[in-house]
């Protein structure tokens, strides 16, 4: 399907897998059953129902794609976040905020709860953090914007509950979903140990512009030979009028059949769209890098998104403000740009 293009630089050979964000893979799964039912029993309080966005992080956190989290994050590593787009303590680059809103006041520090799921309980977590959070400013620092046309502003508004908690969790279950999930230590498993993995991010149906964007970043100057690309596109809950996480699998699915290609992997994320351009790639970089990911590739308005008066399409998510974040967080990521149909884009290795 179409030529690979020349590049201009020679290539970069790199080593392989860097291994997980800050060396440990985090797994905060629990398996043996007897252990569910001490951790369910310390509940001291009537179990929250959690929604879909919700869902997500809770699996994502269980399952270590976010490592180094070990929970939800607390009031001050959640200032830190936003504020220097680091983790206290470790120094180590994160992009977004990862919390858990509630409404409830019986949800205070030190209570133990059960995270259920349309009644199955999902996850347990002993309370260490419960603040409200100032979230004119969290939108400021997470988005660039805090007017509720903004997609993401909107659903810190309008969908989070006005109290964030904060604590680590234990996981006992994942849902059951449509499309399948690899966990990041199933992919670490499943990915070439000693060649380039070059991750391709979407949260869009897929169509011929994508294949061409990553089947031609197995040319770019700074990924080694041989290597492999992963089509890993997000499947959760995203922007009101994006489409539907199942049918937008389902087109992947279709092309996988249609490539048959032994250097291009796919996998599915349920992950929850945030529309918060650099500082989104930033969170989706880290998420590859925990599945065994050394590459990363950066649209020209990845995770942007339009005005829902104006449709004008915001200008922090450019191409030109994701170089902005990357040259502030050296020697984290590189970069190498080709021309593609006349827009730049950017392969960001893993450092």
């Amino acid at each position: 399907m179409g030529a690979t293009r020349a590049f201009s630089t020679p290539p970069l050979c790199l080593p392989g897998k860097r291994g997980p964000h800050g060396g440990t893979l985090v797994s905060r799964m629990v398996k043996d059953e007897a252990e569910k039912k001490i951790l369910l029993g310390k509940c001291d309080v009537p179990a929250m129902e959690l929604s879909e966005r919700q869902l997500c992080d809770v699996e994502l956190l269980g399952t270590g794609a976010f490592s180094p989290l070990e929970g939800f994050m607390t009031e001050d590593v959640w200032k830190v976040c936003l504020d220097t787009m680091r983790l206290p303590g470790s120094n180590l680059l994160f992009g977004l905020p990862v919390v858990l809103d509630t409404d409830r006041p019986d949800l205070q520090v030190g209570k133990t709860v059960s995270l259920n799921f349309q009644g199955q309980p999902m996850a347990v977590m002993t309370i260490e953090s419960s603040w409200r959070p100032d979230k004119a400013y969290e939108c400021s620092k997470s988005y660039g914007h805090t007017t509720l046309e903004h997609p993401g502003c909107r659903m810190i508004a309008t969908e989070r509950r006005h109290t964030y908690i904060g604590g680590k969790i234990s996981v006992l279950a994942t849902p059951k979903r449509v499309y399948p999930v690899e966990t990041p230590a199933e992919l670490f498993a499943r990915l070439p140990g000693d060649k380039d993995v070059v991750a391709f991010q979407c949260r869009n149906p897929i169509h011929r512009a994508h294949y061409e964007l990553f089947i031609r970043s197995l040319d770019a100057p700074n990924v080694g030979k041989d290597a492999t690309v992963l089509v890993h596109p997000t499947c959760g809950p995203t922007q009101e009028d994006d489409i539907d996480g199942v049918v937008r699998y389902k087109t992947y699915e279709v092309l996988k059949a249609e490539l048959n290609n032994p250097r291009v992997a796919w996998a599915y994320l349920p992950y929850s769209m945030h529309m918060a351009g650099p500082r989104e790639a930033i969170q989706h970089m880290i998420l590859r890098k925990n599945h065994g990911c050394t590459h990363f590739i950066v649209g020209r308005d990845m995770a942007g998104c339009k005005s829902s008066i104006t449709g004008e399409v915001y200008a922090h998510t450019h191409l030109h403000s994701y170089r902005n974040v990357a040259a502030a967080h050296p020697p984290r990521v590189d970069q190498s740009r080709t021309d593609f149909f006349r827009e730049d884009y950017v392969w960001y290795v893993f450092g």
